[in-house]
């Protein structure tokens, strides 16, 4: 289910589950979603050419038997990616190669210690390969995986529901403005 607007990405998400057998508390919260939505109809999405995140949000294909394990992987799935696309672009030789480390936000505590501290390894090793290939591309300065405390994290509002004052301030933050605050 694809959202172009990311205020409502998670609850579009949650209710699109019951699209076959809808109950009355699933077309209330559909009402209630259309109700935000003309409320908040001249709200649109800012790219700031500043803004060097990507935010993405998916519901994961895999098991994972902890949320340790779960952010890891997913992170080594976003390093992946985040690699091959920056020697993709420096093979097309149209703009300068790209020397900057690639910085990636992960908020599990477990998932940044396995990935940036050698030696720890308790618990993960069924994902071993996974482990070493993360810490590779970090050794080598690809990536950077930091820190980012629950409450900061910007792609929560599309993993979760939260209070209005905290999904507002992330609204704002990865750039959805309402049209009077460009005039």
């Amino acid at each position: 289910v694809r959202s172009t607007r990311p205020d409502v990405a998670f609850a579009h998400n949650v209710t699109s589950r019951f699209q076959q057998n809808p109950g009355d508390i699933h077309w209330t919260t559909v009402k209630n979603i259309l109700k935000y939505l003309r409320n908040t109809k001249d709200m649109f999405l800012v790219y700031r050419c500043d803004l060097k995140r990507e935010l993405r949000s998916a519901k994961q294909s895999i098991f994972a038997t902890s949320s340790t394990e779960a952010e890891y992987i997913v992170a080594f799935d976003a390093s992946k990616e985040a690699v091959w696309v920056r020697k993709f672009i420096s093979r097309l030789d149209v703009v300068p190669t790209i020397e900057e480390t690639i910085s990636m936000y992960c908020d599990n505590t477990g998932a940044t210690a396995i990935a940036n501290v050698s030696g720890i390894t308790k618990g993960a090793t069924h994902f071993r390969a996974k482990v070493h290939y993360l810490r590779e591309v970090i050794e080598f300065g690809d990536i950077k995986l930091e820190k980012v405390q629950t409450y900061d994290n910007l792609a929560d509002p599309f993993t979760k529901a939260l209070a209005f004052p905290k999904d507002s301030e992330h609204t704002r933050n990865i750039g959805m403005l309402p049209c009077s605050s460009l005039m």
